[in-house]
């Protein structure tokens, strides 16, 4: 271990571990309503658990072994309700870890260390590369797009009392720790309603307001700090995008009153933003010349913010302009003083504009398909005949749309909806500036068509071609997607029409790769692949034709959804894939995992920032894949695909998922207000399953199959071939597969395969069960084999421990979980009476709230 790692790990066990059993003793004693004794008996809970399991008992006997042992409670109710007790009280533990490891995150991370923007400026002035670095910084920048994914429950509330605790914590204010434990025992978790899109996206504006414009405005008066004539104003460097309300994709309660609602939210709520901070600059700049200045924009600020009607007469240009003229004053008549305070406060703007985070608006394909059909059917735009022609004459249609199409002559609310938000984006441009909408995603993009479809979508909404200042970005997730990918845009590049409209956007082409959907359709390696070479690919034809090509990755927040060590992917991109730009969703447990601080948020973007700039400052043997490197990759994708595909076609795969975890469940969580699965079809598939409750499913048995399964019998298969000595030696050499394994070892660390153990003797479930820890054993003891460990994720030891001990925080719900699908699969079979059925359905979704929320360090 280096010294970096020791020292992490040594200020990681004095402020995180040792803090947390000293303040969960004081939370143990506080005197709430009914709970007095639970603190108590839920460590008597974890001891049992851990007993329990060590003697290869199911949840279920350890759960009734409890009740006969530590207390004399017999009726089922009774039981039940003490249930409910501990996973309320865990759900408070895990808040308490939260916030802990918030506030210690400066004293166990080098914030100036390996990746920080401070590490890059010793690199570039040591090299001789300011050159260098201002010619890439004219057009490189960061996206960081909030979705519309929640797969973390946390209240609005709660967030607030995380946020509180971590600055008392790290104040070691006692007092002030003691009453904020008092107020999360008192604070509800859970929502008796689903949240709406709207909900949703004010929970995001909150880490707007108090995280990101806070550590944007750092980053980038650093970098000018440093680096003066490096960035230009054109460039924010630094950009946010913002997915609900405009994310449509199987979500009915998206509309586009929704959609303007929210694009609303974010004018008004960078404007209060604005508004403080020039506040705050009245009382330190009472200079002479600077008052009427600042208090014309003050006002103008408050107008638009607080009077009810009036016209939105502020822009981007108009604050600036003021700041500026302040700026010079200041300069040359004040000796600069304060002026580090005005240079943030413009930077700030100059990165957040009108719009605080772009809203990207996503639909699916089939639903575009659906409504240019309908739209045809009505001769709006298009011949009654357009379903029965052929593809080619379907797309030379949809680009010469000359008469638009009235959306109140439509009773469908698709078609309505369709037709009125494409109108929508015209009018956020209006009011939040071109950057507050300017993309449209399409999701289950498999054909040329589709782009095309959203290009005759937007003519049918009354856009010009010559005016049409938006972005059309296809999204490509599944391994024959990806694979079929730059056929696809070489076809777009060819269209005479499309060509004319890239033009426009400055020869420009977003396109996004997902990763979560990868994984459920062809396992953890060919998606992770599968993307790679696709990036390439894409790289490749997008140059051929002139193109700049622009990667939006789609990343959830376990490594089975992208997540993972993501800013070391980034770094081990090579030349071959295009590095423009780095676009990434930050979803569910990532926003508060990896963002939830300034300081985190900070220490993250530069990490980023430094990936990116640092691939082309400086490229590195480690970045690069050789051709014979290319093939060993792609024969263990082969082999991991092979592996995967044999499990999911297994007869029971959908229902040992169904049956043995919380998946039917998913839906009642009420964390999201999208519905758990594409279709309202009763009948379940894989295809329209979608990604978070698949991948959160297989997280809450504690199996976490998408993000290792297949891996072990690649590598024993290689081996076979004699090549694990290449693979070692790929290990050791490549960043991108030392990478892929370190994630796998990630979600490896978060399996517990004794939960489930008595499933290994199940006549309906048995060999599925077994198929998966004979999987995961195969796994752990090749990757050893591969990189030489004596135990996984030894490279990273504070991860490796905060995975521990959340892991044994949440042992209790996990088992008690599991003990209520065990006694619910019993009323099903008829071998226990149903009395009490609802109250342990409850229960098991309450159990998900604290799961989910313990396993924020996946991402």
């Amino acid at each position: 271990m280096d010294h970096n790692a020791s020292r992490g790990l040594q200020q990681f066990k004095n402020s995180v571990g040792i803090k947390f059993q000293l303040y969960n003793s004081l939370f143990t004693s506080l005197p709430f309503h009914r709970i007095e004794k639970t603190g108590v008996q839920l460590s008597l809970l974890l001891n049992h658990c851990e007993e329990g399991f060590k003697k290869k008992q199911s949840p279920e006997q350890i759960i009734d072994d409890f009740f006969q042992r530590y207390t004399m409670l017999s009726s089922p109710r009774e039981q039940i309700d003490v249930l409910f007790r501990f996973v309320q009280y865990v759900e408070r533990q895990v808040v308490l870890f939260d916030a802990l490891e918030d506030a210690a995150f400066k004293e166990v991370h080098d914030i100036n260390g390996a990746g920080s923007l401070k590490h890059l400026e010793s690199e570039v002035l040591q090299t001789g590369s300011e050159e260098e670095l201002s010619e890439k910084l004219k057009d490189f920048a960061i996206r960081l797009v909030l979705t519309a994914h929640p797969t973390q429950f946390y209240p609005g509330p709660v967030l607030g009392i995380i946020h509180d605790l971590s600055k008392a914590l790290s104040d070691n204010n006692a007092q002030l720790v003691n009453l904020l434990l008092q107020q999360l025992g008192k604070t509800p978790f859970f929502k008796k309603q689903k949240p709406t899109p709207y909900d949703e996206a004010v929970s995001l504006v909150w880490y707007l307001e108090n995280i990101f414009y806070n550590a944007a405005g750092r980053i980038v008066t650093y970098l000018k700090e440093r680096f003066p004539h490096a960035l230009s104003s054109q460039n924010a460097v630094i950009n946010m995008g913002f997915w609900p309300g405009g994310d449509r994709d199987g979500n009915p309660n998206v509309t586009t009153e929704t959609t303007l609602k929210v694009a609303a939210a974010l004018r008004s709520s960078v404007l209060k933003c604005y508004y403080l901070d020039v506040r705050k600059l009245k009382r330190r700049l009472t200079f002479r010349g600077l008052d009427v200045i600042l208090i014309e924009l003050e006002e103008r600020l408050y107008t638009n913010l607080f009077i009810p009607g009036h016209q939105l007469d502020i822009s981007r240009d108009f604050i600036l302009e003021k700041l500026q003229a302040i700026r010079d004053i200041l300069v040359h008549q004040h000796n600069g003083l304060f002026l580090n305070q005005l240079d943030l406060l413009i930077n700030k703007v100059q990165v957040f504009g009108m719009h605080f985070a772009s809203l990207d608006i996503r639909q699916d394909s089939d639903s575009h398909g659906q409504v240019l059909e309908a739209i045809a059917a009505k001769g709006a735009g298009l011949p009654t005949n357009y379903a029965q022609l052929s593809e080619e004459e379907q797309e030379r249609l949809l680009t010469q749309i000359s008469t638009p199409a009235n959306a109140d002559s439509f009773d469908d609310p698709l078609v309505k909806d369709t037709l009125l938000s494409v109108g929508a984006v015209k009018t956020i441009q209006q009011e939040n500036g071109e950057l507050g909408c300017h993309r449209y995603i399409i999701s289950q993009c498999n054909k040329a068509r589709n782009v095309l479809e959203v290009y005759g979508l937007f003519l049918l909404g009354g856009w010009k071609k010559a005016d049409m200042c938006v972005d059309i970005v296809p999204l490509f997730e599944t391994i024959d997607d990806l694979r079929h990918a730059p056929d696809i845009m070489r076809r777009l590049y060819e269209n005479e029409d499309y060509k004319s409209h890239l033009r426009l956007r400055r020869n420009t082409q977003t396109i996004m790769v997902g990763f979560s959907d990868g994984t459920k359709d062809g396992g953890y390696l060919m998606a992770n692949w599968s993307i790679y070479k696709a990036k390439e690919e894409l790289t490749q034809v997008s140059k051929e034709y002139g193109i700049d090509v622009v990667f939006f990755d789609g990343r959830g927040g376990p490594p089975a959804r992208g997540g993972g060590k993501t800013h070391k992917f980034y770094a081990s991109m090579g030349k071959n894939i295009s590095n423009k730009e780095i676009q990434l969703t930050i979803q569910g447990q990532t926003v508060s995992s990896n963002f939830g601080t300034i300081d985190s948020a900070q220490f993250n973007i530069e990490q980023l920032l430094n990936a990116g700039i640092t691939n082309d400052l400086f490229p590195r043997k480690e970045r690069l894949l050789d051709d014979g490197d290319v093939a060993l990759m792609q024969e263990l994708a082969d082999e991991g695909l092979k592996s995967y595909q044999a499990l999911k076609e297994h007869p029971l795969f959908l229902p040992y998922l169904s049956h043995v975890s919380p998946l039917k469940f998913y839906a009642e969580t009420n964390i999201g207000s999208r519905p758990a699965k594409r279709s309202a079809n009763a009948k379940l598939s894989l295809k329209d399953l979608r990604a978070i409750p698949f991948v959160g499913s297989w997280s809450q048995l504690k199996q976490n199959v998408p993000g290792y399964y297949g891996v072990g019998s690649s590598l024993k298969e290689l081996e076979s071939r004699g090549k694990m000595g290449q693979l070692k030696e790929l290990y050791r050499s490549s960043l991108f597969f030392k990478t892929l394994i370190d994630n796998c070892e990630m979600a490896m660390r978060k399996c517990f395969f004794p939960l489930t153990a008595y499933l290994a003797d199940d006549p309906q479930f048995g060999e599925i069960w077994r198929m998966i820890y004979e999987e995961y054993e195969l796994t752990q003891r090749y990757i050893l084999q591969l990189t030489d460990k004596t135990e996984l994720m030894a490279d990273y030891p504070v991860d490796q421990l905060s995975i521990q001990m959340r892991e044994r925080i949440v042992l209790p719900l996990t088992t008690i979980q599991q003990y209520a699908i065990c006694v619910i699969r019993k009323i099903e079979a008829g071998q226990h009476p149903a009395e009490g059925r609802e109250s342990l359905e409850r229960l098991l979704v309450r159990c998900s709230f604290g799961i989910i929320n313990a396993g924020r360090n996946s991402a």
